[in-house]
């Protein structure tokens, strides 16, 4: 099927379409097992980007983090964070 633009093939996408596009660029491969090109990968994160902002509600959107996507309602505690040199791993 060949699309006029991007947004026709975002319009032309559904559930099922994403969920296809989002486990290809998780494993590198289409459900028949070729291999996905880097364009074919950059091509698929856009587009479930752009469907998953059209379709879904925020929070289930693909890397939703709850804290970072709150509104500055809450004053949020600091946490702190202690590096260690790699001498002290282990």
């Amino acid at each position: 099927m060949s699309y006029q633009s991007f947004d026709d093939l975002i319009a032309s996408m559904d559930q099922n379409i994403c969920d296809n596009m989002r486990r290809a660029i998780e494993t590198g491969k289409w459900a028949d097992g070729r291999v996905l090109s880097r364009e074919q990968k950059e091509l698929c994160l856009q587009a479930v980007i752009a469907w998953e902002t059209q379709n879904l509600p925020e929070e289930q959107r693909s890397g939703y983090m709850e804290q970072a996507c709150k509104s500055g309602e809450e004053k949020t505690e600091d946490q702190p964070v202690t590096l260690r040199g790699p001498d002290t791993l282990q």
